[in-house]
């Protein structure tokens, strides 16, 4: 699980990489929540969705976005943080290039970025995102939405109101061509807390049934 710096568009930008176990294993990017909130790449929510698509062979990168750790730059209000995410994909692509697929997963601010992403970068056949902000921030963007995926968010989250999340994973299911799932975890706040666990189990049980459907 090495140190990388790579090249973001406001200088260097920190992550940790886990390259993958055969030569064209699938890509897995993960973002990390709010930078003025705490929010790192270190966040037990983003590590532990970083280890699923690890413990699975896939080339994995999480990183900080600009102004975090030792990333360069200044918090861009998502701006700057979607084109941090796009130089993080583009990194990780030059080292994969015969990648069989390409997910991301976010998690709160993290999640609203990687949606955003996934509707610029048509590669990304699937997303992970949890405790997506609905009640914070716009994601009418998302219509279409490209991919299908996953919506994981704790019942008891003082951030999130778990209605916010379903309300966007019934308007996502609502289009055509594509599933979303969604999880609610009984009791568990926005970060979590006695309940990674189960949400570790929810995140990796979607991925199975993804990955041996071959979708």
């Amino acid at each position: 699980m090495p140190d990388i710096i790579f090249n973001g568009p406001e200088g260097r930008l920190e992550g940790r990489y886990s390259p993958g176990k055969i030569p064209n294993a699938p890509i897995g990017i993960v973002l990390h929540p709010h930078p003025q909130y705490g929010g790192t790449m270190n966040n037990k929510v983003v590590y532990n969705l970083y280890h699923i698509f690890a413990k699975r062979g896939f080339s994995t990168l999480r990183f900080n976005f600009r102004g975090v750790g030792r990333s360069q730059g200044i918090f861009d209000d998502g701006l700057g943080e979607l084109s941090d995410a796009a130089a993080a994909l583009d990194w990780i692509q030059t080292f994969n290039k015969n990648a069989t697929s390409c997910w991301v997963a976010g998690f709160s601010f993290g999640a609203w970025i990687a949606m955003q992403l996934l509707m610029r970068r048509p590669e990304i056949r699937g997303f992970i995102a949890v405790a997506p902000p609905a009640n914070l921030y716009d994601f009418s963007f998302l219509a279409p939405c490209p991919s299908s995926g996953i919506i994981v968010q704790g019942t008891k989250d003082e951030i999130v109101p778990a209605s916010s999340s379903q309300n966007l994973s019934e308007k996502l299911q609502a289009q055509r061509a594509i599933t979303i799932d969604f999880e609610a975890i009984p009791g568990a706040n926005h970060f979590f807390e006695g309940y990674l666990d189960k949400m570790v189990t929810k995140v990796d049980d979607y991925l199975e049934k993804r990955l041996t459907s071959g979708e």
